[in-house]
């Protein structure tokens, strides 16, 4: 399943990742919003997924906004992999400190360690916190931010520091960017270049231009969020934009004279009233964090799972899945350990072993959710490589039922939801109202997924349902990140100007080519 284009990665070079004796202390933390995996001391785990949630639940109250608390599987997944060096090897980059991916089976993480000292989160975690404010805002309003208002306000939101007595400050200025916000005013990006910039832009410039940036972002959305004299400019700058205005003439617009706004934002960060914003703790609703110790098996499997949620492919499933299945031997009792296996050969494209890994699973623990996920998605790959109509039809349905196994035991996981849709357009039959709904409603579940909400507007627009058609593409056509696929929707929109309403526009040849593709 393709999880959006904001989601493509390196793959991994098997070579990067030696076997590693497995640990016997791991533990989860689950929470509302996270579950979290780390070899660490248990109370250091649960004061780690509580300011999780502390994070959470701040900028729910700073931004007014609330997000539908997720499906259990549906929450992010955070893996601490213990050293700068191990989450380099994963990321195949030299460069980085920690990194997440978004996706529609399942966002991960991936961090050095749990620590936080004095309150601020190592750098690992601080990517993670700037990376989940992406997520939240992209969850709580689908229409994207200018670049810099985005990027100012996941580092306004990152830089949190936790209080003991519960509460959370937010707009500090993160300790690695603090040099760059205000430099020499020559080495400064001019906040007209900021208005004006956009990701492409952006990534041809060099490591201290980038910097620059980020910290005139920031320093930004801090003042024009929190100076009273700003009070309401920002939301009236953002409203201007989506309404088609040039970001740098919506500014202006709103803001008025760039130079004064300049000398502004360097009085705003030299003065003393340059605050944080105190979130206090009656106004955060952390919810429970459990924890829970793994066993033996789960722990022995641990690498294996962290390399494949990071993702891997051909010789890297491999090998991979080799592995797994030696674990797998010791531990043949354990459905984590076979669920995983089941992963690990789905990954390798060994369809017909993912299945029977799954079921053993399931023959152990007939509520592993994970185990239903790998026997649908290895039964639904089979299913397009039978060439007879009928026994492909019956490959289908078999598939499709580990799928409805799943949704049984957890009814808002998106994957289901999507399978519902795909099973009719895979076969070439027209979806019926209750798989177009599930599609919705996976999109709405994956907001952040853009391809998901193009391949509902395409079928809106294939019922003839235009104005649902424009709501659901309207957004990724206002995506300063979207480069050509923001152009395109803009075409397709264009197109769609003067269609009339109950017009059906057959897309639906599209709509099985995406969905058949992995």
């Amino acid at each position: 399943m393709k999880s959006g284009f904001l989601t493509a990665v390196c793959p991994i070079i098997a070579a990067l990742f030696l076997a590693q004796p497995a640990k016997a202390d791991w533990y989860e933390a689950s929470s509302d919003h996270f579950i979290i995996f780390a070899d660490d001391d248990e109370e250091e785990l649960r004061r780690y997924a509580e300011n999780l949630e502390r994070y959470h639940g701040a900028m729910e109250h700073f931004t007014g906004r609330a997000v539908e608390k997720p499906s259990p599987s549906n929450r992010i997944s955070v893996y601490a992999v213990g050293s700068l060096g191990e989450v380099r090897k994963l990321a195949g980059s030299n460069s980085i400190a920690g990194f997440y991916i978004p996706r529609t089976d399942g966002s991960v993480a991936f961090v050095q360690d749990i620590r936080n000292k004095e309150g601020r989160p190592d750098l690992s975690s601080v990517v993670l916190l700037h990376e989940y404010a992406h997520h939240f805002l992209s969850s709580t309003d689908r229409f994207a931010m200018p670049l810099w208002m985005n990027e100012g306000a996941a580092e306004f939101f990152s830089a949190a520091r936790f209080r003991d007595d519960g509460s959370v400050l937010l707009g500090l200025a993160s300790s690695h960017r603090d040099s760059t916000i205000f430099w020499k005013e020559e080495e400064m990006t001019p906040v007209r270049e900021v208005f004006g910039l956009d990701w492409q832009t952006l990534s041809g410039w060099q490591n201290k231009a980038k910097d620059s940036f980020y910290g005139r972002s920031w320093l930004l959305y801090h003042y024009l969020s929190m100076d009273e004299s700003r009070s309401g400019q920002l939301r009236q700058y953002w409203l201007e934009v989506l309404k088609g205005t040039p970001s740098p003439e919506a500014a202006q617009n709103i803001f008025g004279d760039f130079g004064v706004l300049e000398r502004q934002l360097n009085f705003h960060y030299r003065s003393r009233s340059r605050q944080s914003y105190v979130v206090s703790s009656d106004e955060i609703d952390v919810g429970a964090v459990v924890l829970r110790r793994l066993d033996y098996g789960e722990a022995a499997v641990m690498n294996v799972r962290i390399r494949s949620e990071r993702g891997v492919a051909g010789q890297d499933a491999t090998d991979l899945a080799a592995e797994a299945r030696a674990i797998a031997a010791d531990f043949s009792d354990n459905p984590a350990v076979l669920a995983m296996l089941a992963k690990a050969e789905f990954d390798a494209e060994n369809d017909d072993a993912a299945i029977a890994a799954a079921n053993q699973a399931l023959a152990i623990d007939p509520k592993r959710v994970d185990a239903y996920l790998y026997k649908g998605l290895a039964g639904f790959r089979k299913a397009r490589g039978v060439s007879d109509a009928a026994q492909k039809d019956v490959a289908y349905l078999r598939a499709m039922e580990a799928m409805t196994g799943l949704a049984e035991i957890e009814e808002a996981h998106i994957m289901p939801l999507i399978y519902q849709y795909r099973l009719d357009a895979e076969r070439g039959i027209d979806p019926s109202s209750d798989a177009k709904n599930a599609l919705v409603r996976a999109a709405e579940l994956a907001a952040f997924d853009e391809e998901l909400w193009l391949i509902t507007g395409m079928m809106h627009m294939n019922d003839g349902r235009i104005a649902d058609a424009r709501s659901a593409l309207q957004p990724l056509a206002s995506n300063p990140h979207g480069g050509g696929k923001a152009e395109q929707v803009r075409s397709l929109l264009a197109y769609l100007s003067d269609k009339p309403e109950g017009q059906a526009i057959p897309v639906q040849a599209a709509i099985s080519t995406y969905f058949i593709e992995e």
